[in-house]
């Protein structure tokens, strides 16, 4: 089973255009964090929603010809989540290109800072 097309040429290039062409969202939400210690005030901080990100990046692929195709499965013998990504580009050779991701739906250990 081929996992990708042997002409990646014309994606990489449709996708490095597109990836000039994206702009960050704007910060247009504000959110504030409270901390549990009396001596610590709150934080506040301004971020762009999921959505506004999202369109932009929709809004500029579509610009570029590049649709995205999302499908997910379960591996019964692994059971692992197989995400698939498929970009089909019609000014390329008319073969889709593809990515694919698996993820165990059990949750992972945490690393890092924690808070204590």
């Amino acid at each position: 089973m081929q996992r990708s097309s042997e002409t990646i040429g014309a994606i990489a290039t449709a996708l490095a255009k597109a990836q000039g062409a994206l702009e960050n969202p704007q910060k247009a939400l504000t959110a504030a964090i409270h901390s549990p210690f009396p001596r610590e005030g709150s934080r506040t901080f301004r971020y762009a929603s999921l959505a506004s990100g999202l369109d932009i990046v929709r809004k500029t692929l579509s610009q570029h010809e590049i649709a995205t195709v999302r499908t997910t499965a379960i591996d019964n013998e692994t059971g692992l989540i197989r995400l698939s990504t498929v970009l089909p580009t019609p000014q390329a050779s008319g073969s889709p290109r593809t990515g694919r991701c698996a993820r165990s739906p059990r949750p992972q250990p945490r690393t890092g800072w924690e808070p204590h």
